[in-house]
């Protein structure tokens, strides 16, 4: 476990690097990436969140590369992912935490059965009754549950949400999925995980090693299956306890660590399709 503050220090820097050379020469390379707060910095308006310019570039290009691929996951709806990624009809998604996928144009269905969708109902009736009470709170609505987002709320009341909300949740179900995030509470009727979603992802592309990155402790299922030995890279995005092998600073420095791999991994693949 690593819990060294950011900027990196030179021998942590320097690991990091070498880590990215390794998976650079990758036979089929997998980039699955959190979205907010790891390619584009949080906003008020989470429909107005965008992947820094130069990550988006970094991007680009490793797309467009042989045996690479580039895939998002986040604990958005996927409605809300393929606007915020600006997506193409080939780009590999997974929202809701797993719970969404689509894989290029074969998207995956949520078909809940008549007690979830009761229970969905009743919980999202006890949520309502929260934000209503709490100005500056909100909640979103997902296919398999609800978050509700305390980020404008006074530092004083961020653990009232937080309380009231497990103690709505309680009184509808005992056997919700609950995710603590960064100044938001999730509830889902079905269960689902980044974890999961990568391997799903691994399995799809066939992929030979694989890089995550993801800020939030909703990442830390991703960083658990990460595997070394394969030439897995687990990059934490700032501060916070985690498995992850790496860490850096903030979306900006994901931005750098990407557009040094996209360097690397065309010199390592161009040659050969030449």
């Amino acid at each position: 476990m690593t819990n060294t503050a950011s900027p990196l220090p030179p021998a942590a820097a320097v690991a990091l690097a070498n880590a990215l050379q390794r998976l650079a020469r990758a036979d089929r390379l997998l980039l699955a990436l959190d979205f907010d707060g790891t390619l584009a910095p949080f906003v008020d308006v989470p429909r107005g969140a965008r992947a820094l310019p130069e990550a988006k570039a970094a991007l680009d290009r490793l797309e467009h590369l042989p045996d690479t691929w580039v895939a998002y996951v986040s604990g958005r709806p996927l409605s809300s992912l393929e606007i915020v990624t600006e997506a193409d009809d080939d780009a590999l998604l997974i929202g809701s935490h797993g719970v969404e996928i689509r894989f290029g144009r074969d998207g995956v269905s949520v078909d809940l059965t008549e007690e979830e969708r009761d229970r969905l109902a009743r919980l999202g009736e006890a949520l309502q009754q929260i934000v209503d009470d709490i100005p500056s709170t909100k909640l979103e609505t997902k296919p398999v549950g609800f978050g509700v987002h305390y980020r404008l709320v006074s530092a004083e009341r961020g653990p009232e949400v937080v309380a009231r909300a497990r103690e709505a949740a309680a009184a509808i179900s005992d056997d919700l999925t609950i995710r603590d995030g960064k100044d938001i509470i999730e509830f889902s009727v079905r269960e689902a995980h980044k974890g999961d979603a990568v391997e799903r992802l691994r399995e799809y592309t066939k992929a030979t090693a694989v890089l995550f990155a993801g800020d939030d402790v909703t990442d830390e299922d991703g960083f658990r299956v990460m595997d070394p030995s394969r030439g897995d890279v687990g990059i934490k995005v700032g501060r916070g306890e985690t498995l992850a092998q790496y860490r850096v600073a903030d979306e900006r420095a994901v931005a750098t660590l990407l557009t040094l791999l996209a360097e690397a991994r065309e010199a390592h693949v161009k040659p050969s399709t030449a």
